[in-house]
C-alpha cells in the first residue's frame, strides 16, 4: 500500500470529503479510519468504518496522519486534546437538581 495514495488532489478531496461525512452521518467520536475503494470511474465506494484501528507506530491509522503532516507523538496529543474537549462539551450538557 502507498501513502499518500497516487491520484489526482481533486479525488483525494473527494474521499476525505465522503470519509468525513461518513464519520459524522454516523456520529462517530475520536479515532476511527474510513476505508474505502475507488472505481476505474473515480467513483468513491465506502468499504467500512473501523473505530478501533491499529494505533502502533507501524499500523497505518498513524502512517496516514503522518502523510498529512501530523507527526505520531502529536496526533497522540491532538486526540487527549480532542478526548478532554469532549467530555467538558458532554458535561456541561448535564444538570443537576
Amino acid at each position: 500500500m502507498v501513502v499518500p495514495a497516487a491520484i489526482a488532489p481533486e479525488i483525494n478531496d473527494k474521499i476525505r470529503a465522503i470519509a468525513v461525512q461518513a464519520y459524522q452521518t454516523l456520529g462517530c467520536a475520536g479515532m476511527a479510519r474510513v476505508d474505502v475503494f475507488l472505481t476505474p470511474e473515480n467513483e468513491v465506494v465506502i468499504n467500512e468504518i473501523n473505530t478501533l484501528p491499529g494505533f502502533t507506530n507501524i499500523s497505518m491509522y498513524p502512517k496516514l496522519w503522518q502523510a498529512s503532516g501530523l507527526g505520531y507523538t502529536d496526533l497522540i496529543t491532538r486526540l487527549i486534546e480532542l478526548a478532554l474537549e469532549r467530555h467538558a462539551a458532554d458535561n456541561a450538557l448535564k444538570t443537576t437538581m
